[in-house]
């Protein structure tokens, strides 16, 4: 069978939900509930500077309220997350996440700027797309 060379781009969450580096943990966990999301990039300005996930919101949600009300963002966020180009096909993409166990990767564009998100949800829904041969949904 023939692979086909499918950007990441195809399949990336674009103009993700965000965090910023002060937000508090319940701050965070609204966002995540609200938008039904399991990661967050943190940003500085533009420039993306970590992610958090909800199992690192968790952990802290289980601190003592005196404890949990002075952790920040940026206490929590994986700092120098993985990136790839838009470019970058999916499965060099899946395969990258899978061998370092990573959840998600920031999309960058040809200029290195924050594109989106792409987790391994989006890769589940790009593999189930794929596998019945279904083009891309229409937004």
């Amino acid at each position: 069978m023939k692979s086909a060379r499918v950007p990441v781009d195809e399949f990336t969450t674009p103009d993700p939900v965000t965090a910023t580096e002060d937000m508090n943990v319940d701050e965070l966990r609204h966002l995540m509930e609200k938008h039904g999301i399991r990661h967050l990039p943190v940003l500085r300005g533009d420039m993306v500077v970590g992610v958090i996930s909800d199992r690192d919101v968790r952990i802290v949600i289980g601190l003592p309220d005196t404890d949990k009300f002075q952790v920040r963002a940026a206490d929590i966020m994986a700092t120098d997350p993985m990136t790839v180009a838009a470019t970058t096909p999916l499965d060099d993409v899946a395969y990258a996440m899978s061998d370092s166990k990573v959840g998600s990767v920031i999309v960058q564009d040809e200029d290195s700027q924050f594109l989106g998100i792409f987790t391994a949800t989006d890769a589940l829904n790009a593999l189930i797309e794929i596998v019945r041969g279904e083009g891309r949904p229409v937004s």
